[in-house]
């Protein structure tokens, strides 16, 4: 698997597949300035450039408004073929604190301002950050499907869906990508993935590195490794790189989209797009975590 190897977002915007997420840059979570400062923010976008990374997700949720302003000020004006993908519907009331708003009023707003700070006339992918219950889904998409059709939209997806809430939303507009929760020990949106492989979809995993439960030791071992860490070691690699390679290696649709403020993790997680990984070792993961599952 090498980073050149891409997937045509919308079938108009091919995108190498590993991207990056700007989440980290903002403390995640956390109010006010980056934690590791301004000018070492814009350092790690601008490596992400350097680099070939050429698809950045953001939302306006994030900092909130941070990384969308960050983006802008390290690389604006944006070079050729580099993919910006914002996401609205969630809003903001404290740290860790937040809660869907799919109203079309609130997201024709919040995508306004989006523009504004990413200072384009139209954001490649603009995704529903979450879908709201008390807003009748036809109410919110067909917001983004006005603005789409106003130019202001290139492709519309969506984030933490179901098959079933993508079929309804595919009724109302076309969708291209789905962003939910998925890494190598936490597989719960198997069934959307498949979905959006035979819709021809991008899934696009957000947290794509669990590094808690992938440095966890197993329960039956007196070990303080992970049973994965000796695999990793024998291809020159870290657990983070293995599991990201295994994103890559899990289906062509993947985008892997981790985040990181310090340029020296995200070379490590670019690297990761290089590991040669067999079949049999493959199989030898995917034995390692059934066997903890159980």
């Amino acid at each position: 698997m090498a980073l050149r190897d891409t997937f045509v977002l919308g079938g108009d915007l091919p995108v190498h597949r590993m991207g990056y997420g700007t989440m980290r840059l903002t403390g995640e979570g956390a109010w006010g300035e980056p934690p590791t400062g301004l000018v070492a923010a814009h350092a790690v976008l601008r490596k992400c450039v350097d680099l070939g990374i050429n698809f950045i997700d953001t939302a306006d949720a994030y900092g909130p408004q941070i990384a969308e302003d960050l983006i802008a000020e390290a690389l604006h004006p944006y070079p050729a073929g580099l993919v910006i993908a914002t996401k609205g519907g969630l809003t903001r009331q404290g740290p860790a604190k937040s809660k869907a708003c799919g109203r079309p009023d609130y997201l024709q707003q919040q995508l306004e301002l989006s523009l504004r700070r990413l200072k384009v006339e139209r954001i490649d992918l603009y995704q529903l950050h979450r879908i709201d219950p008390t807003v009748p889904l036809a109410d919110t998409l067909g917001a983004l499907k006005d603005a789409q059709s106003q130019g202001k939209i290139r492709h519309i997806g969506l984030s933490e869906v179901t098959p079933v809430q993508i079929e309804e939303a595919r009724k109302i507009v076309p969708i291209v990508s789905v962003q939910n929760r998925y890494n190598l020990v936490e597989r719960k949106s198997e069934s959307t993935l498949s979905y959006c492989e035979e819709h021809g979809l991008a899934f696009i995993p957000w947290y794509p590195i669990n590094a808690g439960k992938l440095t966890r030791p197993s329960s039956d071992s007196a070990s303080t490794n992970h049973p994965l860490e000796g695999l990793a070691r024998d291809h020159g690699a870290t657990i983070g790189q293995l599991s990201l390679a295994w994103l890559l290696h899990r289906s062509a649709n993947i985008i892997p989209i981790p985040g990181t403020s310090s340029i020296e993790h995200l070379e490590e997680n670019f690297a990761a797009a290089k590991l040669d990984v067999s079949d049999e070792d493959w199989d030898d993961i995917d034995l390692i975590l059934d066997t903890q599952a159980s």
